[in-house]
């Protein structure tokens, strides 16, 4: 029997079936061969108990992609989730975000939340940051519900996982779309100023049809992809059109005469918050490779 994991927790898997839920544990070759079952994942399962709804994890069918943090298999979109105010928007962070997505090849759906409590300026910023990117960015206020309804709609008929940091929102968006399935929402740690960790577990919630939606547990840092330093300019797509303008072929755009992209940066036409998380984050990549060799 096939079936979709819809949860995780302490090493319990609970697998959607057409027959309904089991609540499965892994076989041991899994851990013989490094590999583990992940929410979101389709899987082979062997019932052992009809009556307790109990069975394994005998097989993990084909991913079309996985990511480690979020660990969630399977999803056809990414939500990134940011509030807009307490806490503040962290660039690197959401940058991390986004490399991490592009490297898997998910589409990236931008959620600025708290708008009603945000610096309109200081929001368009932001907004206007990320569309010269090329994503999509919507501006919410999931507590007054506005803009609700356009996220709604954009997860209709697809898997799609939100991931943020602490006390962006996230359960509270998630309580607005599912009552029966409630996440505790908590109050944001004002000592720290980000949110208590409230999403304890990764979990796929049914918002109809075809439809599921994955809330992650929140945080507040997260480790690049290993990659060559090289690579990393791929994944800023507004520097394309200036990296013709670049003297030098495989220019790095950090230290190089007559660079199209640092050009760019200096006329406004590239967000200076954007080209700084590129430096830093080239600096840290170039640091992983002395490591590794």
């Amino acid at each position: 029997m096939t079936g979709r994991i819809i949860k995780g927790i302490a090493g319990f898997y609970y697998v959607e079936t057409e027959k309904g839920e089991y609540e499965c544990k892994a076989k041991g070759i899994f851990r013989k061969e490094k590999m583990k079952p992940l929410v979101g994942d389709r899987v082979e399962i062997e019932v052992l108990d009809e009556t307790k709804r109990t069975a394994n994890v005998v097989r993990i069918l084909p991913r079309k992609n996985s990511l480690i943090r979020p660990a969630v298999a399977g999803v056809d979109q990414a939500l990134v989730f940011f509030a807009l105010k307490s806490p503040d928007p962290e660039s690197g962070l959401l940058d991390r975000f986004l490399i991490s997505m592009e490297r898997q090849h998910i589409p990236v759906l931008i959620c600025f939340n708290k708008k009603d409590i945000a610096d309109s300026r200081e929001a368009s910023h932001w907004r206007d940051i990320y569309v010269s990117c090329g994503y999509e960015v919507l501006l919410i206020s999931a507590e007054r519900q506005e803009g609700t309804e356009e996220v709604i709609r954009r997860l209709k008929g697809r898997t799609t996982v939100v991931a943020g940091p602490s006390g962006a929102g996230k359960s509270t968006l998630t309580n607005l779309m599912q009552s029966e399935v409630h996440m505790e929402t908590g109050e944001l740690s004002r000592k720290l100023g980000r949110g208590k960790n409230t999403t304890r577990h990764s979990q796929l919630i049914a918002l109809g049809e075809d439809t599921y939606f994955c809330d992650t547990p929140g945080f507040t840092s997260l480790d690049l992809p290993e990659m060559e330093p090289e690579e990393l300019q791929k994944y800023f797509p507004e520097f394309a059109q200036y990296e013709p303008n670049c003297r030098f072929q495989g220019c790095s755009h950090i230290r190089e005469p007559d660079c199209g992209v640092r050009e760019a940066v200096e006329n406004g036409k590239i967000f200076q918050e954007r080209y700084d998380n590129y430096c830093r984050f080239y600096e840290e990549l170039r640091e992983m490779k002395k490591r590794r060799y």
